[in-house]
């Protein structure tokens, strides 16, 4: 039987675990002075989201005035958020975003001393959330919830009107919060943007709750057309967390793109099967900040390539997700865009001498000393075409345009997505001006990449640093032969060797 004091002590545990978050403590004027430090640059000295920093952020920081979080775990007609959900969002940041996560900075007081300083900017001090959202029982996820999810996604638009059919936010109309800034639909497809995290737990939250502020809806609102009841929450929750990526994600360890040697012809189409063979390799995109008229605000954030070659030539595969097709001169794309759109474009840089050891040139487009060569595809206005350039960069804003000589792309568009093939032949037509590509050397090479629709053009562009492109040689027989030639003069060295001593034991014995 339990003692009273075991009793007592469950009691106490009990009461301790139930107890709502916002009863954990936070001295508002300590947090003060930790907001000053870590906090004003971004958010502001009042806490409006207008501090120093807050014209080269995209999106633009949190507005503490209006008392609103985008991420909340209480109802969607509740007015404010748990201290929990705004602790959690200092301490794990806010991916896809430049809010930082501050657990390694800070201590949990600190954190907690934050929440109650936030909280003053709006005067919601004494304000304490009365419901929390109602998860209902969880449903595992399965093949047959994924796909009741699917159709509950796609079904009169409910969520495929702005996050499109594949889940990756191609959108077909212009969003903005309430504040009128430009928001994006989240690509689905990338759970490492996600505000909160994939767990379908989260997912479900968003479904249910909606993002305060922006136009992602509640779908738990009876007086919605398209609510959805708690079961059918979690299939579509188990829906979208089924839609990242596995394949073209960022391996940090994998710095070297693997050309695959073809039989036939390279492929020319971006959507040959024959792409499927070669292994990809995905590297993040990140904005132009280091040349004149720097860029701050990227709208892209990784590039996946691909690449194949035969005797002949070599054919590159650029992949990356874009919401929108930018097409200058069209009005509904227009409509879609930011001022002054410009054309969708990508460029692949190789250095114009292959490097002997491992310094490259300058990886933002090389220098006077170290020239660069760049092929340029640009996916066209209402008056031309796509098209593809060649180009030798002598620095970012030093280009040279060269006729492009056995150098052609093919770029789609479908879903989301753009795919651009590049291909050239091998032995360059000037080997003054370009590389050769030789199979098994290590060949440096790196991305640059412009979504018009984000008004980037010029200079204002994402990139890459250096990464490595090999053709590797092809397996075929001889290596097999040199290794059974290998063995079998290792096993005679043995048999010799077992032999002699063999001998030399008989020989000693007598």
């Amino acid at each position: 039987m339990m003692s009273v004091r075991a009793l007592a002590m469950l009691v106490a545990l009990t009461a301790m675990l139930a107890a709502p978050a916002w009863a954990a403590p936070g001295d508002a004027e300590k947090g003060a002075v930790v907001y000053a430090k870590r906090c004003l640059q971004c958010h502001g000295e009042e806490g409006d989201g207008l501090g120093p920093a807050a014209e080269r952020l995209n999106p633009p920081p949190r507005d503490f005035t209006l008392g609103q979080f985008k991420i909340k775990t209480t109802p969607f007609d509740e007015d404010f958020a748990n201290d929990d959900d705004v602790f959690r969002m200092i301490r794990d940041g806010m991916p896809g975003t430049a809010m930082p996560g501050w657990a390694d900075m800070l201590s949990d007081q600190d954190m907690w001393d934050l929440v109650a300083h936030l909280k003053t900017f709006a005067g919601t001090e004494e304000e304490k959330p009365g419901k929390q959202l109602d998860y209902g029982i969880q449903v595992k996820s399965s093949p047959e919830s994924i796909a009741r999810g699917k159709e509950l996604f796609l079904d009169g638009e409910r969520c495929s009107e702005c996050h499109g059919t594949d889940g990756k936010g191609d959108a077909i109309k212009r969003l903005k919060d309430d504040n009128g800034e430009r928001t994006w639909p989240r690509n689905l497809t990338k759970p490492w943007t996600f505000r909160a995290s994939n767990d379908p737990k989260d997912i479900f939250a968003r479904i249910s709750v909606g993002i305060p502020t922006t136009q992602m809806p509640s779908f738990a609102d009876p007086k919605s057309k398209k609510k959805l009841s708690i079961e059918d929450r979690w299939n579509v929750a188990n829906y979208v967390a089924s839609l990242a990526k596995t394949v073209e994600v960022v391996r940090p360890e994998n710095t070297v793109v693997k050309a695959l040697r073809v039989d036939g012809e390279v492929p020319a189409a971006p959507d040959d099967a024959a792409w499927a063979l070669a292994e990809p390799s995905t590297f993040f995109l990140v904005p132009q900040i280091i040349g004149k008229e720097r860029f701050f605000t990227p709208a892209n954030d990784s590039i996946t390539v691909r690449a194949t070659y035969n005797d002949d030539a070599i054919g590159l595969l650029l992949e990356w997700d874009d919401r929108t097709r930018s097409i200058p001169g069209d009005a509904k794309a227009e409509s879609i865009a930011d001022a002054d759109m410009g054309e969708d474009a990508v460029a692949v840089q190789f250095p114009v001498v292959l490097p002997k050891g491992m310094e490259k040139p300058y990886f933002l487009m090389g220098d006077a000393a170290k020239p660069v060569t760049l092929w340029r595809w640009h996916g066209g206005t209402t008056e031309a075409g796509e098209g593809v350039q060649l180009i030798t960069a002598t620095g970012i804003d030093k280009h040279e345009e060269r006729d492009a000589v056995r150098l052609a792309a093919k770029g789609v568009y479908k879903d989301g997505t753009w795919r651009v093939v590049m291909m050239r032949a091998r032995t360059p037509a000037d080997t003054a001006k370009d590389i050769a590509f030789t199979e098994g050397s290590f060949i440096p090479i790196a991305f640059a990449n412009w979504d018009g629709s984000n008004a980037e053009k010029g200079t204002h562009h994402t990139v890459t640093t250096w990464y490595w492109l090999q053709l590797k040689p092809p397996t075929g027989s001889r290596p097999l032969l040199a290794a059974l030639a290998a063995m079998l003069l290792v096993g005679g060295v043995l048999v010799w060797w077992g032999r002699g001593a063999a001998r030399r034991r008989e020989e000693d014995e007598a």
